[in-house]
């Protein structure tokens, strides 16, 4: 019988080739907080066991820092790579996005944002929808990536904000993407609670594969209030699965890195940073 590990693998080797993102995703999520620079030969480890051969993991960290995302470090004949300002700056400004432990409380009303189309980045990554050209919308106490922005504030009845937030944002969409990303991690999760064991090297993968599928997804999603999504959202439940893995994933992760993560200066990674332990729990 196949572990839900591997058809978690399945379900990533499907789709097109996302090496470069998957170590974008590890390095931010478990090396970052950890001092951020790591031995090419402890990613190789990693990759080998999504069973990716070394020359593919090279290739993908040369085109990363070609395209300024990583930098690197030659100690001798071994290379040490860490995130650029590039990429510590994109996974900086996603770590609240992607760990909250839950959407903002429903302020009673929208803010209304006229903007120009040279806006759109900004006001998207700030958790803006858009109604009609050149008209923004979010949830009240959205904060605004601009200050010369004009801005309205809109409300209505229960039903009515449901509606205007249903047709500024691609809720259908990204519901569907939740519903897969459950279909996908649910199996691993029931095998955890049950006890079964994973392997340290098997926790560290897990979790960047978890985090890496759910990224994707939550980083297209407002997170707006309870009281303004669909009936039975299954962001909601995507969250509780995500933050009730990665939990059970975190101590083998790093028992992993501990024991076999080198820095440029042979060694080991410093220890992690408080705040990987209250990732997805209330602030």
């Amino acid at each position: 019988m196949s572990h839900p590990l591997d058809a978690i693998l399945d379900h990533i080797r499907a789709e097109p080739s996302r090496t470069w993102s998957i170590i974008v995703t590890l390095y931010g999520d478990a090396i970052v907080p950890r001092g951020g620079s790591v031995w090419l030969g402890t990613l190789s480890a990693f990759f080998r066991e999504m069973g990716l051969s070394d020359g593919v993991v090279r290739t993908a960290m040369s085109r990363l820092a070609s395209d300024g995302w990583l930098e690197r470090t030659k100690v001798g004949r071994n290379s040490y790579y860490r995130l650029a300002d590039k990429g510590r700056d994109v996974f900086r400004q996603a770590t609240a996005h992607i760990y909250a432990a839950d959407p903002p409380p429903w302020a009673g009303h929208f803010e209304l944002v006229c903007g120009e189309a040279a806006d759109r980045p900004l006001l998207e990554a700030a958790g803006f929808g858009t109604l009609a050209p050149g008209l923004w919308i979010a949830a009240g106490g959205t904060a605004l990536p601009a200050r010369d922005l004009v801005r309205l504030s809109v409300t209505g009845s229960r039903a009515d904000c449901r509606a205007l937030a249903a047709r500024a944002f691609a809720l259908e969409a990204t519901g569907a993407a939740y519903a897969r990303f459950l279909e996908t991690f649910g199996p691993l999760r029931a095998a955890l609670a049950s006890g079964e064991a994973l392997s340290d090297l098997a926790c560290l993968l897990a979790r960047v594969l978890l985090i890496h599928e759910y990224r994707r997804i939550v980083l297209r999603d407002p997170l707006l209030p309870a009281e303004i999504l669909p009936e039975g959202w299954p962001g909601t439940a995507a969250r509780a699965l995500c933050a009730e893995v990665y939990g059970a994933l975190l101590p083998g992760a790093e028992r992993w890195l501990d024991e076999h993560a080198v820095t440029e200066h042979g060694t080991p990674l410093p220890a992690p940073t408080p705040d990987l332990w209250r990732r997805f729990r209330p602030s």
